[in-house]
């Protein structure tokens, strides 16, 4: 019987119930404080509507929300078929996949939704730092900050290539850099900014940070972290 697992087990099922209350609350907080502008979107959204709905920020963070349970219910799937195989750590695998695609996804549809003017008005780049981002304001800082917040929460925990805090600055700086070319080449009536990429890579490294206790380990076999010690003969 490994006696350090025995005692370890209790605390970090503890500190697990208490992230997931703490998620809970956290999205429960949201859903309170945009509960106006998402019921709004609702009836677009409940009749299948494009316009209202897909291209409205309002509708696809609702579109979000409502996906939840699915979204649990493939990583739930996912995780069965991983643990009948004998993969080691099926639930943080699945989990992570499964939030990197449904937490990323919305912000990029997001970022990606022509502006008034899409294929009229001349693409506009800016490459100055930190000029455009005392024009963000709140808002604009923290919806950029999540953008690829959960690719760095995730994406450590899934690929072991990427349990570093450099890659994961990498990672969300190129993510970001595709997005505002996308942008330019598209002509969509957004700004290219060079200020975009500082904080969705920001985002990204601080997301990583959060779950920095769990993908560390990833890089981690599990037989070098409980490997038995051999018993000496003679």
């Amino acid at each position: 019987m490994n006696d350090y697992a025995s005692l370890s087990d209790p605390p970090r099922r503890a500190r697990g119930i208490v992230l997931i209350g703490l998620a809970v609350l956290g999205v429960a907080g949201a859903l309170f404080v945009l509960r106006r502008p998402l019921m709004m979107a609702a009836p677009r959204c409940a009749a299948g509507r494009w316009h209202g709905c897909y291209d409205t920020f309002n509708g696809v963070v609702l579109m979000t929300l409502v996906t939840i349970p699915a979204a649990v219910l493939v990583a739930w799937a996912l995780a069965r078929r991983r643990r009948a195989a004998g993969v080691a750590s099926a639930w943080r695998t699945s989990l992570a996949e499964v939030g990197m695609v449904h937490g990323t996804v919305p912000f990029l549809w997001l970022t990606m939704m022509p502006g008034g003017g899409a294929g009229v008005v001349p693409a506009r780049v800016s490459l100055v730092p930190l000029r455009d981002l005392v024009t963000m304001g709140p808002l604009g800082v923290g919806g950029n900050l999540l953008v690829f917040a959960s690719l760095g929460f995730f994406a450590p925990m899934r690929f072991a290539a990427l349990a570093s805090l450099p890659r994961v600055l990498a990672l969300g700086a190129g993510c970001s850099i595709l997005v505002e070319t996308a942008q330019y080449v598209l002509r969509l009536d957004r700004v290219s900014s060079v200020d975009d990429v500082l904080v969705n890579a920001a985002g990204a490294v601080l997301a990583a940070l959060a779950s920095r206790r769990w993908w560390r380990t990833t890089a981690e076999t599990p037989s070098d972290r409980l490997r038995p010690v051999p018993a000496r003969v003679g």
